[in-house]
C-alpha cells in the first residue's frame, strides 16, 4: 500500500503544483507536477541510506539519500508530522525487506 504526502501550497515552489512524495513497500518517489506532465525521481527502499528531516517553524524539509551516492530526493514544505511519517514508513519497509 502506497502512502502519498503533498507539500503545503504555502511554501515556495509549491503554490501551483505542490511536490508529492509517495512511499510504498518497493520505492520512495518524489513527483513534481508541471504544466504538462511531471518529473519523477525514485529510490528503491533497500537502497535508501538515510532520511534527514530539517524541521522549521511551520514546515519541514526532507532529504532521502541513496546507498549508490546518486542524487538524493529532496523536498520542502511538508508538515512535521508528514516528514516523520515518511521516515517511519521507509524504516518499516526496510525492516520488512530485511526479513525476507
Amino acid at each position: 500500500m502506497t502512502e502519498s504526502f503533498s507539500a503545503s501550497r504555502w511554501t515556495k515552489g509549491n503554490r501551483i503544483f505542490p511536490t508529492r512524495i509517495e512511499v510504498g513497500p518497493d520505492r520512495v518517489t518524489r513527483i513534481q507536477p508541471k504544466w504538462i506532465g511531471s518529473t519523477e525521481e525514485s529510490i528503491a527502499i533497500p537502497n535508501v541510506a538515510s532520511v534527514e528531516i530539517a524541521p522549521g517553524l511551520l514546515f519541514s524539509d526532507i532529504r532521502i539519500d541513496s546507498t549508490g551516492g546518486s542524487n538524493p530526493i529532496a523536498s520542502h514544505g511538508h508538515t512535521k508530522g508528514d516528514a516523520r511519517r515518511i521516515r517511519e514508513l521507509i524504516e518499516q519497509y526496510q525492516r520488512t525487506a530485511g526479513k525476507s
